[in-house]
């Protein structure tokens, strides 16, 4: 069998049984992900090494810290490492070594996991495309010339191609999901402030989430619970047999290409297939809620970085630059007044989903565009930003978290949208709902 491309958690059984070694299971890894600089920024070759060793010990002394004990997982390059660089895919970043790592990939250690390296990601994590011509693109699983979906671009490529067994990825507006749908991965965004955000390179720290991208929801299931430091949800024996789901009618639909319709309504045929109950409608808090995106986002994005990057704007794709700088004139009236709008808004949706398990999205509106296009369009590359990111803002906008899966149609996923906190039920609707989809 060829364990690079087995799941995480399959694998932590495979090692509890003796099939599996850590110390081979890494330098195997670490020997491919040496030749795929377009995938990592760098790796913690010694790190993983001590880290696989250690757990071979564990594992033959019967003292294994949990499923992923000894699994080799990648971290997006905003996750701090001691004393390795962690640059956040920008130039403005370069040669930025931390002293400790983040508080996160302390939890997954102390849990057993093993630390590979550092994935590529879009320039300060804003961009749903996963572009980066500073840095590096990763190639899409399924067309090199194709854009890999951002900001977790390496991260759900490292997953794609064998280069880890799963990836710690960070979501603001849809970096977690829009990467797994167009390379046929799940994805978990968290409820903001559920997975501590201590030593990750901030982006929006209001809305900045972190999560899993993995080969199945059993795997997102375990990486979320390492992530914790706890024991993973039961998903056993999970069903869709009577469980209420929105079809989230209007604003996600605008503008969505055929083939992400096409998957999204072939999930949606499944799940009714497998019990669901499917109800299809409009919620009229949503459109004024996404409308306050351009308040809330890019001023604080801009607040956030404006002295680095007004140091240096020439170390920045133009594209990303452009962005941030969108924010730069707000006002603070208007920042205040957003924010105070949308706690109504959420309010209000969450009182109108109450009665739902999961909200359906198609989790973005298109398919990979054209890598060279992108970078020589800039009227486009804005366009398909906004398009891409559109239905996976949702979910950050409103507060919840929300899990992506493949339909089946290649770079076409579907989100189940879910209450803030409740990611355990959500994951158990998940695994349901991928096995309707098997």
């Amino acid at each position: 069998m060829e364990w690079r491309l087995a799941g995480a958690a399959e694998q932590g059984r495979a090692i509890a049984a003796g099939q599996l070694d850590p110390v081979e299971q890494t330098e195997a890894y670490l020997e491919v992900a040496e030749a795929s600089e377009d995938i990592y920024a760098r790796l913690t070759p010694q790190r993983a090494r001590d880290e696989a060793m250690a757990a071979h010990q564990r594992a033959k002394q019967g003292t294994r810290r949990g499923m992923l004990d000894g699994v080799a997982l990648s971290w997006k390059d905003l996750f701090d490492t001691a004393g390795v660089a962690t640059e956040a895919g920008t130039r403005l970043l370069a040669g930025r070594v931390p002293e400790r790592d983040a508080d996160v990939l302390i939890e997954a250690t102390l849990g057993g996991s093993v630390c590979l390296g550092k994935t590529h990601m879009t320039e300060l994590a804003f961009s749903g495309l996963g572009v980066n011509p500073m840095t590096a693109t990763p190639p899409n699983i399924h067309d090199p010339e194709l854009a890999p979906g951002g900001s977790s671009s390496g991260a759900a490529l490292s997953v794609a191609r064998g280069l880890a067994a799963a990836a710690i990825g960070s979501d603001t507006g849809g970096s977690v999901r829009i990467p797994a749908a167009w390379n046929d991965l799940v994805g978990l965004k968290t409820t903001h402030g559920r997975i501590t955000t201590k030593g990750v390179v901030p982006l929006c720290r209001t809305f900045d989430t972190v999560g899993p991208i993995t080969r199945n929801v059993e795997d997102a299931a375990h990486v979320f619970a390492l992530l914790e430091g706890r024991s993973a949800p039961d998903l056993r024996d999970a069903s869709l047999k009577d469980k209420r789901l929105l079809v989230l009618e209007g604003l996600p639909f605008e503008g969505t290409r055929e083939k992400p319709v096409q998957g999204f309504e072939r999930a949606v045929e499944a799940f009714a297939k497998a019990g669901a109950v499917i109800e299809r409608r409009g919620l009229p808090m949503v459109r004024p809620a996404m409308d306050l995106s351009g308040v809330l986002f890019a001023p604080e994005a801009y607040g956030e970085w404006k002295h680095e990057i007004e140091a240096a704007p020439e170390k920045m794709f133009a594209a990303i630059l452009e962005r941030f700088r969108s924010g730069r004139d707000a006002l603070a009236s208007d920042y205040a007044k957003g924010w105070h709008e949308l706690a109504g808004y959420r309010a209000a949706y969450l009182e109108a989903t109450a009665e739902y398990d999961a909200v359906l999205v198609p989790t973005s509106p298109i398919l990979p565009p054209d890598v060279r296009r992108l970078l020589s369009d800039k009227a486009y590359f804005q366009e398909e930003n906004v398009l891409a990111l559109r239905n996976t803002r949702i979910g950050n906008v409103l507060g919840l978290c929300a899990l992506n899966l493949p339909t089946g149609i290649p770079s076409c996923g579907i989100s189940l949208m879910a209450p803030p906190m409740t990611e355990d039920r959500l994951l158990r609707l998940g695994m349901a709902a991928e096995s309707s989809l098997a």
